[in-house]
């Protein structure tokens, strides 16, 4: 910067103390409204990350547990204690499936299995989670012989509900808990509510069973694995 002297001269001399903390205190407030702004938008993109990531888990599990539910069959997995030696086709609560269905794609080698589906409590939080063993000479204990998979995390309530018909025919209402183990009920409902911080809504499930009446109603009185798929097959082959 150069000024005039008295003498009509000029003369070189720097900014004044004033003018560089001036200088200093601007570049700081610029600079502090880019970071800021930088810092937003990336928690804006982040967080938007985690709804998409978190939406996708949440539609691939209910497209995962309607295909199973709408898959089940009238296989026994266990025949009960009592006298009448009741075959067991489902066993159902408000917490808890278990049933049997034929996995998807390779995870199907083997034939049908049973699958369990669960609320249990995770390391941070309740979890839905999914435990499958083959049917062919199964036992409880086969359902653990893996780690469970988790289907969903973040879950804070969630309860399956179940319809059936009554002795006319007719429908029932939705009941959180099937007693009848050798019947599989007409549909299944499941709903689910998540975590705040997920800001999602679980889309209601209601997964009607897809099997014949006469499997549906208890009239087949197969005992064993093969014994019902024998009669299965046959009967694929009268409706042809």
């Amino acid at each position: 910067m150069r000024r005039l002297n008295g003498n009509g001269s000029t003369g070189a001399c720097g900014f004044t103390l004033v003018e560089l903390l001036l200088a200093i205190t601007l570049m700081s407030i610029l600079l502090g409204l880019t970071y800021s702004g930088l810092r937003a938008a990336t928690r804006s993109t982040q967080q938007g990350e985690r709804l998409l990531a978190a939406a996708g888990d949440i539609r691939a599990a209910h497209q995962f547990v309607r295909r199973q539910l709408n898959q089940m069959l009238p296989l026994p997995f266990d025949v009960s204690d009592d006298a009448e030696e009741t075959r067991v086709v489902i066993e159902g609560s408000a917490t808890r499936l278990q049933y049997v269905a034929p996995m998807p794609g390779y995870l199907g080698t083997g034939g049908p299995q049973v699958q369990l589906l669960e609320l249990a409590e995770g390391p941070s939080g309740r979890v839905l989670q999914f435990s499958h063993a083959l049917l062919q000479g199964f036992e409880q204990e086969r359902l653990f012989d893996r780690d469970p998979i988790w289907l969903l995390e973040g879950v804070e309530y969630a309860q399956f509900e179940y319809l059936g018909r009554d002795e006319d025919g007719e429908l029932t209402g939705w009941v959180a808990s099937w007693d009848q183990q050798d019947i599989l009920p007409v549909a299944v409902r499941l709903s689910i509510d998540l975590s705040e911080e997920f800001q999602l809504l679980w889309p209601e499930l209601v997964a009607g069973v897809r099997v014949d009446e006469q499997s549906v109603s208890g009239g087949a009185a197969a005992r064993t694995y093969e014994q019902s798929i024998k009669q299965m097959i046959n009967r694929g082959g009268e409706q042809q």
